[in-house]
């Protein structure tokens, strides 16, 4: 007779003490500090060792090294940690939520929405600088993430996992929809769209972080503080209601921490899809199935994981750089069809 899934979960965290999983976070904490390093030291151009150091402490803008780290490699730096941090969470609990291990943050239609207001921003008012339209971003998000959760929410039983893939599914079609529909008709929205459309670290400025951090900071509080909540959805709900949960509250809540989270990072950043699928799997291996060590090993993985790509599309095309979208993308799809073989095989 196989255990129930209450006491799969309890013995899959009682084989991972405590003490063992702080050390890991602080070993994560001290990878992030040296990808965040290796993302300053690494560009286009040379820059000495002295000036990077001087560039992020006590700048001299007369100094051209010192003059790049601030006002080009910092900011994106920071970029990366802040977008990874956002995904990684996001992607935890959207698949916490949903009990879909392939779901990711763009279930909820963050993404298509997005597009679409990026779109209309660059078509309609004529803006073409990051820093002018990924407000309009932000907004998309929010409003479709609205939507999907409305529709996923009709009915007796509520906002169920399943109704909200489905809803999510079909949003997210009608949205890319339009969103093709505009751009077929304005090739030169296409132009200034393709460079958001695939994800970049670059030509983001400290104001535009500011401005999203709180969001990512609300989101990240409201992810963690679900935490023990997301482990009684993952026994089921009629375990979760047993256990004195108020269904809709967690889900709603959840929604809500999604949309923060994700909705900031794609401003930021564009569409990362990847980061926010792969990151939960990774952090699920090495904690087990207790989200409340998942949370903040995702929120440590998925900035080291962005980083990382992030430098490596800097080094491969010299002088020029390949977005660090399209590396998540090829990079990381070998190492996640053999996690989740892995995992299958484990399953069966």
């Amino acid at each position: 007779m196989s255990p129930g899934p209450l006491v799969t979960v309890a013995t899959g965290t009682a084989r991972r003490r405590p003490a063992a999983l702080s050390a890991g976070l602080l070993l994560l904490a001290v990878l992030l500090l040296g990808s965040a390093a290796l993302s300053l030291l690494v560009g286009s151009g040379h820059v000495a060792l002295g000036d990077v150091v001087h560039g992020v402490f006590g700048p001299d803008r007369s100094v051209r090294g010192q003059l790049v780290i601030q006002e080009v490699r910092l900011p994106r730096t920071l970029a990366g940690v802040l977008v990874g941090i956002a995904l990684g969470l996001a992607g935890t609990v959207i698949q916490g939520l949903t009990r879909n291990p392939l779901a990711d943050p763009g279930l909820l239609g963050v993404n298509a929405g997005a597009a679409v207001f990026v779109v209309l921003a660059i078509s309609v008012f004529s803006l073409t600088a990051p820093d002018q339209y990924i407000w309009f971003g932000f907004l998309g998000a929010c409003l479709a993430a609205v939507l999907v959760y409305g529709v996923g929410s009709i009915g007796r039983e509520g906002a169920t996992p399943v109704k909200l893939a489905l809803a999510g599914a079909a949003t997210t079609a009608a949205l890319g929809s339009v969103t093709s529909a505009l751009l077929l008709m304005d090739s030169g929205t296409f132009d200034q769209f393709r460079f958001w459309q695939v994800g970049s670290l670059g030509g983001r400025d400290i104001d535009v972080l500011r401005q999203a951090l709180p969001f990512v900071a609300a989101g990240a509080l409201l992810a963690h503080f679900l935490g023990p909540r997301l482990n009684g959805l993952a026994l089921g709900d009629d375990v979760a209601r047993g256990l004195g949960q108020r269904l809709g509250v967690t889900r709603a809540l959840g929604a809500l921490s999604v949309v923060l989270l994700c909705g900031a990072a794609t401003a930021v950043a564009g569409p990362l899809g990847f980061v926010g699928l792969a990151v939960p799997h990774v952090a699920r291996m090495i904690t087990g199935p207790d989200h409340r060590w998942m949370l903040p090993y995702s929120a440590l993985i998925a900035p080291t994981l962005l980083l990382l790509a992030d430098v490596v599309g800097r080094i491969v095309a010299r002088p020029g750089e390949i977005q660090v979208g399209v590396v998540t993308a090829a990079v990381g799809c070998v190492p996640f069809i053999l996690l989740v073989r892995r995992s299958t095989r484990s399953a069966l």
